[in-house]
């Protein structure tokens, strides 16, 4: 075999062995191994994130990740573990904040790609140090965003996402679905100003009144759903608390709580509302009328008025969050939207971009 073969044959080599440079939601370039072979998570609720792109191959390059999934979102993790039996063996690498997220755990599991979100339970973009050492020991870092901008960069994330493990046709098939769920909401809008919302975030997890959201997570969906959070004019920031006597005083058309609670937690007797994956309508229902019926909160206009509703609280920080989007749509305008079916859309969503059956309840009205 001649040289210059040689040179063109190892050339050839090289070239197709080469990485990737992304730029990841956080204006960072990164380079990305061709082949992503082994992957970990900055918090466990990016796991159904990679379900979208894996399909049933999400354990297969997945070799760590936090023990929090059981703890924020116990449905979405029965049914991962229930479908995926060995998800139990993949290695927990902290319990899901940044301060017990183990570089030398991560680096011991040699990964190759570690996704981290903005900001949320796990590693932020915040974490330099953190990003620095795990870049220099050889492992790519990209960091995506659900929470803050759930609109804009859930499209651009899961288009990341694709590139970096190759699955790009799978990661547009979901953009698409995406714009075409917040489509049906957009192009039928009502001009401003829209209805008024008290978001109740978390409600009943504290003994305080009341925990609201701002700008982003929640309030950014409600937003394009064509309504206004009322702590915007209240709160600097992304969420915070309003005082029972300012709810009193400011009456809204539409009070919204956020559902923490789960099938667990309605087991446990728990004081707040329970949605999401294996709860079931009847006593879903039953959280949120003993959650409204108590305390100043029953006084509210809107309550009194039976614009009372409840959503699952995994949407703020979700790829699936124009299914909330189109919630609230349903909620604030049910005559122009009279014929959009949320319900159907989070089924297709799961049917195409999900390796687990969707289950449980995800919003409810009084």
């Amino acid at each position: 075999m001649s040289g210059v073969l040689l040179i063109l044959l190892a050339l050839q080599s090289t070239l197709a062995n080469a990485g990737q440079v992304l730029t990841d939601i956080a204006g960072r370039q990164v380079e990305v191994p061709a082949q992503v072979q082994r992957i970990v998570l900055g918090e466990g609720r990016l796991l159904p994130v990679l379900g979208i792109l894996e399909g049933q191959q999400v354990l297969d390059r997945l070799v760590g990740m936090p023990a929090d999934l059981a703890l924020i979102d116990p449905g979405t993790d029965r049914q991962y573990r229930e479908a995926f039996p060995a998800l139990q063996q993949v290695p927990r690498i902290g319990q899901g904040s940044a301060d017990t997220f183990s570089l030398e755990q991560v680096l011991s599991l040699a990964p190759d790609l570690a996704i981290f979100s903005l900001s949320g339970h796990g590693p932020g973009s915040h974490q330099q140090r953190l990003t620095e050492q795990l870049q220099r020991a050889g492992v790519a870092v990209l960091f995506v965003d659900f929470r803050e901008q759930p609109l804009v960069n859930t499209p651009l994330s899961i288009r990341l996402l694709g590139q970096a493990l190759g699955r790009e046709a799978r990661a547009e098939a979901f953009v698409a679905a995406h714009a075409r769920a917040l489509a049906a909401v957009s192009d039928a809008l009502p001009g401003p100003p829209g209805p008024l919302v008290f978001l109740h975030s978390r409600a009943g997890l504290g003994d305080g009144c009341c925990e609201s959201m701002a700008r982003g997570m929640l309030a950014g969906l409600l937003e394009a759903a064509g309504g206004r959070s009322l702590a915007a004019d209240y709160l600097p920031g992304h969420a915070g608390v309003l005082s029972l006597e300012l709810l009193l005083s400011q009456p809204v058309d539409h009070y919204v709580a956020s559902a923490v609670g789960s099938a667990n937690s309605l087991a446990e007797g728990a004081p707040y509302i329970a949605l999401g994956p294996g709860v079931q309508a009847e006593p879903a229902h039953k959280s949120l009328q003993r959650l409204v019926s108590k305390g100043g909160i029953r006084h509210l206009a809107a309550i009194r008025n039976g614009q009372t509703h409840a959503i699952w609280h995994g949407f703020y920080n979700s790829p699936f969050n124009v299914v909330a989007v189109q919630v609230f749509a349903r909620w604030l305008y049910p005559d122009v939207f009279a014929d959009l079916d949320p319900q159907a859309t989070l089924a297709q969503l799961y049917a195409e971009f999900q390796p687990v059956p969707l289950q449980g309840t995800y919003w409810i009205s009084l």
